[in-house]
């Protein structure tokens, strides 16, 4: 950013003023965008809403006195009066540096106004060859669409529509070349205007250039915006839409049913689809659990230990007796064990043999 410099179009006293305002605004913004402390925290703020004052008193005074006419050329205006041909894309940025959710519409919208009063300052004085945009971003709401019957055009893109689109697209690459080529130029030249050996010619390049540099910088600024404007309409009527409705009640969840002739029907014939289980299958199992028939249960378990128990109980009988020398027993064991003696195993047994 080049120095103040003195210039014969402007009262002696108050190009000093007028300057500094200038070239102290446009370092808070160079500032700020190089930042690495988040857009949104105190300190940037502070120096946002700085700079904005800084650049708006300098654009007052600039239109009281008259620095730039419509019936003058690019060349009629004074190498020192340049720089202020940026004031309006300047004060633009900044704005759009503002992080108020509540009032974003109002900010880009305040921003787009800077920017388009920048593109048509510049279109007056012809610095640069470009297509000035819609001078509104306002749009129709939905039911105005509706009405207008716009709505079905909107929704199919028809092929003048994707014609436009290739152009839009084909202007953006060509004007982010462009910027390229200008940012390339100009930090060649801003070392010589920052060393302070550039003559008149040279501090002209330099701020022609960075006019031009602002020129596809506003206008990929105004496509954002009026992207965003769009969506942020969009949004505050859907606010709008859900406050003045009123709250659904919650409907009970509605039961199968089946017409039919009459009730004597019904009651012959039945539903006319299977029947509807009564219990959900934790349910069964709970109640067979509860019933203990289910095989992992204590009920099958009671059955093994008793059965054990009554075996054990009958080997204990019979050793105690052994113990006891019942004669009875004693014989009864001894002929069980002569006849096994004599008799093999499954002798005599003709049961169902024929």
């Amino acid at each position: 950013m080049a120095e103040c410099e003195n210039t014969n179009d402007v009262s002696a006293a108050e190009p000093s003023k007028l300057c500094d305002l200038l070239d102290r605004g446009w370092k808070i913004f160079e500032e700020v965008d190089i930042a690495n402390e988040p857009l949104g925290s105190t300190s940037i703020q502070v120096k946002v809403k700085r700079g904005i004052s800084m650049l708006e008193e300098a654009s007052r005074m600039v239109a009281q006195l008259d620095l730039f006419s419509r019936n003058e050329e690019l060349e009629e205006i004074a190498t020192a009066d340049l720089k202020y041909l940026l004031l309006p894309a300047l004060v633009g940025a900044l704005t759009m540096k503002q992080t108020s959710r509540d009032k974003r519409l109002e900010i880009v919208q305040t921003a787009r106004a800077y920017f388009m009063d920048f593109l048509k300052r510049c279109k007056e004085y012809n610095t640069s060859q470009f297509e000035l945009p819609n001078s509104t971003n306002e749009s129709t709401s939905p039911d105005e669409e509706s009405e207008n019957g716009n709505l079905t055009a909107k929704s199919v893109p028809c092929p003048s529509d994707l014609v436009s689109m290739a152009a839009q697209r084909q202007a953006k690459i060509e004007r982010y070349r462009q910027k390229k080529e200008l940012e390339a130029r100009l930090s060649d030249v801003r070392r010589a205007v920052d060393s302070g050996q550039a003559d008149d010619e040279v501090s002209r390049d330099f701020y022609l250039l960075n006019v031009r540099r602002w020129i596809t910088v506003c206008l990929d600024e105004i496509e954002s915006i009026d992207q965003e404007v769009e969506i942020l309409k969009k949004m505050d009527g859907l606010k709008q839409g859900s406050t003045k409705q009123p709250p659904q009640p919650v409907r009970p969840p509605m039961k199968p049913f089946i017409l039919t002739k009459d009730a004597v029907q019904a009651q012959v014939f039945g539903a006319g689809y299977p029947s509807l289980p009564t219990m959900t299958v934790d349910d069964w199992y709970e109640q067979r659990r509860n019933q203990g028939v289910l095989p992992d249960q204590v009920i099958p378990r009671k059955v093994t230990v008793e059965d054990t128990d009554a075996k054990e109980r009958e080997e204990e009988d019979k050793e105690r007796e052994a113990e006891n020398d019942d004669e009875e027993s004693l014989l009864k064991a001894r002929n069980w064990d002569d006849w096994k003696d004599t008799n093999r195993r499954g002798y005599g047994n003709r049961h169902n043999m024929g």
